[in-house]
Order: structure tokens, then C-alpha cells, then sequence
């Protein structure tokens, strides 16, 4: 359990990282928590696999829960919204007015 625990920080840690790297269809707020996050779980799982010789240690389950959430949001993101046409955009505008 330990070992895969260990090799799964690293793979969400080198996850986050990549998509931190990647410019198109993000923030910069997005991309920095990408960044802080998977430099978190890289740190972590050296820390583990290297430094750590204790009995006990702290399972944190959002290391399964978050690269998935963040990979979904990262390609939901970078789907290209539709354009209005003129006739949509006059639409709005009226709308708008209306109220």
C-alpha cells in the first residue's frame, strides 16, 4: 500500500506539473495552483520514498481526488465555445435591453 501510494503522489505530482506547463485554454491563477499542487505532491512523494523511515504517515485522499478533477477542467477548458452568429448576438442585445 505504501509504495503505490508513493508512486501515485508522483504520477499526480508530474500530471499537475505538465498541465501547469501548458499555456493554452487556462488561467494563470489555474496554471500556478497546477503548479503548486503538483510541486506539493512531487515533494511529498520524495519525501516518502527517500527521507521518510518512520511507522506512520498521512494518507492525503485528495492525491486521487484532485489530478482527476484538474485533468477534467483542464480539457472541459479547452473545448472551443460556440461563436453567435449576428442574428444570436442582436437577440442578447435585446434581451438585455428589455430588462
Amino acid at each position: 500500500m505504501f509504495n503505490w501510494y508513493v508512486i501515485l503522489l508522483a504520477v499526480s505530482g508530474a500530471i499537475m506539473l505538465a498541465l501547469a506547463v501548458v499555456q493554452q485554454g487556462q488561467s494563470s491563477t489555474s496554471r500556478t495552483i497546477n503548479g503548486i499542487f503538483g510541486a506539493g505532491y512531487l515533494c511529498y512523494a520524495f519525501y516518502l520514498a527517500f527521507l521518510f523511515d518512520g511507522d506512520s504517515y498521512l494518507v492525503f485522499f485528495q492525491a486521487f481526488i484532485v489530478p482527476v478533477v484538474v485533468v477534467v477542467n483542464f480539457f472541459r477548458n479547452r473545448t472551443p465555445k460556440p461563436k453567435l452568429t449576428d442574428t444570436q448576438k442582436a437577440w442578447r442585445e435585446h434581451q438585455r435591453t428589455q430588462q
